[in-house]
Formats: C-alpha cells, structure tokens, sequence
C-alpha cells in the first residue's frame, strides 16, 4: 500500500476543493487590471500612459467605463514596440520602467514567428504567479482516475537548460530553466532529471544521460513538448530493446503538453505506450501561465482570469488583421464577458512582467464561456488565407489527425506553405513522416478533409485555389532544419505555415536534402 500516495491524493483533493472559484470572469480580470495598474502607475510606462486616469474610471458606474478608458490611453503592442520603447531600458538595468524594480530574468522565446529570439522580462511577481498557476494545475489531478502509485511516482520534464547566460546585468535562457525550482518542495522531490542533467546546454548531451537514466527512474508524469518527447521516449524504447515505455516505467500515468498542438503527434505517441494514459494540456508561454485543462476529457483549457494577466481578446478578422497577420491600429478589442463561443480571437495580454496590451500572437476560440474555457487555434500569422480560403493551423490540425487515424501512419511534423500558381494559387504541404504512404492518396483524403472542415476552403477550391501539393519527407529532414536555425530544444516548436525568409530557408534546406 503507497502511503505516500494516498496521503499526497487526498491532501490535493483538499487544497483542490478549497481553491476553487465562484467568482464571475467579468470580477475577476476587472480586479485583475485594477491590481496590475496600481502596482504599476508609477513606473515609467504607467506614467506616459496616465495609468491614474485609467484607475478613477474603476469608481464609474459604467460596466465598461475603466476598460474603455484603458484601451484609449494605452496603445496595443507587439514584442518590437514594447522592446524598443521600454524592455531594452530594463536589459539596460533601468528600475521601474513598465513594472516595478529592476527585471533581473528574461526568457528567450523560441522565435517561430519572428527570425530572431525575444527577450521577453520575467518579474519576481511573474515567477510567483506561475508557481501559483502550476500549484493549482496540480491539484487537479484528483479529477483523474490515477492509482495511488501514480502520486508516488516522480515527475519528467523535459525543458530547457537552468544554466542561464548572464550578460552583465541580467540573466536568460528558457522560461523552463527560469522557473525550475518555483512548483512546492514537495513537487520537486519527485522531479526528474537530476539537477546536473537539468543543467546541460547542449541537447543531445541532455538527452542522452536521460536515456542512461532512464531505468532508473520511477516515473507517472512527463512534461515537454510533443515532438521532442517523442524523439526521447523512442531513444529509451530503442536502448533498452522493450515494447513500450510502459516496460521502463510501469506507472507512467499522463503526458502534460503544451506549445503546439498535440493532435497531429497522437497517434506516432500511442504506439509507444503499452496502455492509455491522460494527455494534459497547458497554455504557458514566455509571457505567462495562460491556461490549463483542469479535467479529463475536455477538449479546452481553462483560462487563467487572477494569475497575474489581464485578457483583451481581438476578434481575428479582415477588419483587424491585414493577409500577413499583422495587427491594424485600434483594433476592435473585447474582455471577458464580450466574447462569443466559436469565434477564433486574437489574444492580447498586460502582466506582472511589464506587458501592456500585447499583441502574444495565438488565437484561442472560446468552447465554453461559463467556465472561460478556450483552445488555441493558431497564430495571428500561421495561417493561409491567399484567396479567401482562411485557413487556421486548428483545421490543418484536425485534417492531419483525421489522415493518419485512416492511413494507419503517424504524422510526427507538417508545414504548408501558400504559393503563386499562374494567376492563381496553390497550397504546398510538407509531411514528415516515416511510415510507409501514398503520397497522392494522402494529400487527396487531407484535401477532402480540409473541404469538410473550412466551408471558405471548399469553395476557393472551385476557384482561386488551383492545386495541392505534397512532399513526404523523413521526419527527422524537419529537426535537422530546426538545428541549422539553431532551434533545437526542448521549447522548440516547427512553424506550421512558411512564410517569406523562413519558406526561402526551408525550400533551400529541402532542395539539397533531396
């Protein structure tokens, strides 16, 4: 009998049950803004944008009167205009410039919009905020129906390096390598892999001494990404010569992802198990703890609304967003109680790390407002729409899944790029995989897929979108692109749409792989 995790189970179901929440979306992020302006009204960003005017609106009457009043004085933002204005001041070692006191943490965002990475500030407040959201995604797991052995098994996460680069006045590296040491003590006992091996800058040094270890460990929960999870799990199964993962750790109970969505990866996941498990969702990015699923079986994640961020939603349309998904000048704008369910939105956040109505880059769509639950969708510029045909990464997603469900294949990696045809124009996919498949039959069933799902996409068909077309190529052509932009690791994810350098580059890297 697992003392230790029964004892574990039943003091989560407690804190769990005493944590949960009954107050309205609405209160929640109008007390959640209040709270960020006042802490920051005296910095220099709050000064230049006159957060003090902001703040006696909250005294108004009018339901929207303080947001309607922020939005008109303070601008909304991308990465560019917030680190030319003010974060490069903080790198600077500037105190209270768009948050209080010095930043003395940036984490570097793994830059699949943008070529370049991003410095993106992480305050103590930040730190503690996503403690806290953590704190709370664990306490949740009494909602599953996992054996005590579970609890008292340890936890994989497979992140990136906590050896920060320090540059003189402040350190970077991952947000997973930042944060490593902020879930309770009582967690980062059961935390694998040892604090040396966390340590590791070089990938392949890392996960080789994960794969030595590996038998060692008694693991129920691994955390990562996808596609470098996957890449892990094959080494130990192709190490140690067994079935499955489940002949190396028994009790291996849930895969919490995040980063990109994990349908297209399921089922090349599925064959390395030895038995079902709970996949887990979260939504935590640079910026922030945005988002978890707090239950089996839902399809969407539960909105963070008091973890440090105040959410403004942009409806993701033509009046918003030119063809290259670059946000308009005021844009139409909504918070909490505004939203619509089935809409896809554009996602803006102001945080306890000096955020102001910054532009993260995902769109959600709202499966539940009672309970602000959302999935991600895509982002604002990994999406085609050359002709009308406005395709998201979500449809591309579910096109994948529904190809390699009837093919029988696991499609570990996809990209798709949109081309001129003529006058015309064309999709281009790229498909990793490497199971055997008909090229042509694969991309016929992923375009009859697409026509099912996108009703815009079924009749551009018929029109302005000329052709398909596919390549099938070794998934690891995909990881060595990524390793030549210097993009290998645990945080890294593949662009699902190519654009413009980025598809030049890929095009390039393909041509003299062939």
């Amino acid at each position: 009998m697992p003392i230790i995790g029964s004892i574990l189970k039943k003091g989560i179901k407690l804190r769990e049950t005493l944590e949960q929440d009954y107050t309205s979306p609405y209160d929640l992020q109008k007390k959640e803004l209040s709270k960020l302006l006042i802490s920051a009204r005296n910095t220099q960003f709050g000064r230049a944008y006159d957060f003090h005017a902001v703040l006696e609106q909250f005294r108004s009457f009018g339901q929207h009167d303080f947001f309607e009043k922020f939005k008109e004085l303070v601008p909304v933002s991308d990465y560019d205009k917030m680190d030319e204005g003010w974060w490069h001041k903080m790198r600077e070692g500037e105190s209270d410039v768009s948050w209080p006191g010095k930043t003395k943490f940036f984490a570097l965002s793994s830059g699949t919009s943008g070529a370049a990475s991003k410095y993106i500030p992480v305050t103590k407040d930040m730190i503690r905020q996503i403690r806290k959201t953590g704190t709370r995604h664990i306490y949740t797991l009494s909602k599953y129906d996992f054996p005590d052995q579970f609890f008292q098994s340890g936890m994989l996460m497979l992140g990136g390096s906590t050896a920060l680069n320090f540059s003189g006045n402040y350190y970077y590296g991952d947000l997973s390598g930042i944060t490593t040491g902020q879930l309770p003590l009582w967690v980062q006992g059961f935390s694998r892999p040892t604090p040396k091996i966390k340590k590791h800058k070089d990938w392949e040094i890392k996960l080789e001494e994960i794969v030595e270890s590996a038998p060692k460990w008694n693991i129920g929960m691994i955390v990562g990404v996808p596609a470098w999870m996957t890449i892990l799990l094959e080494r130990i199964i192709e190490r140690y010569g067994v079935k499955d993962i489940h002949e190396i750790w028994p009790n291996l109970g849930s895969f919490v992802h995040g980063g990109v969505a994990f349908e297209p990866y399921k089922k090349s996941f599925d064959k390395l198990l030895g038995r079902p498990i709970h996949y887990i969702e979260t939504y935590l990015a640079s910026e922030g703890f945005i988002a978890f699923q707090d239950a089996p079986e839902k399809r969407g994640m539960r909105l963070m609304l008091n973890g440090g961020i105040f959410h403004e939603f942009v409806p993701f349309n033509e009046e918003n967003f030119d063809e290259d998904g670059q946000i308009v000048d005021n844009p139409e704008t909504l918070m909490i109680d505004q939203v619509e369910e089935g809409k896809d939105y554009a996602l803006l956040i102001s945080t306890c790390s000096g955020a102001w109505r910054y532009l993260i880059g995902d769109t959600v769509r709202f499966v539940d407002k009672h309970s602000s639950e959302i999935i991600i969708t895509g982002r604002t510029k990994h999406f085609l729409s050359l002709c009308g045909e406005h395709l998201s990464v979500d449809n591309m997603n579910r096109a994948v899944e529904m190809a390699s469900e009837e093919f029988n294949i696991g499609i570990k990696e996809f990209t798709v790029a949109g081309v001129p045809d003529g006058k015309l124009f064309s999709h281009h996919w790229f498909i990793g995989t490497d199971d055997p498949v008909d090229t042509e039959a694969l991309k016929v069933r992923i375009d009859n897929c697409l026509n099912e799902l996108n009703d815009d996409y079924a009749v551009e068909r018929k029109h302005a979108l000329k052709n398909i077309e596919m390549d099938v190529l070794p998934t690891e052509v995909f990881y060595d692109w990524l390793r030549s932009q210097g993009k290998e690791g645990g945080q890294t994810k593949f662009p699902r749409v190519l654009k413009k350098e980025k598809l030049e580059s890929w095009l390039s890297f393909v041509g003299n792989k062939v």
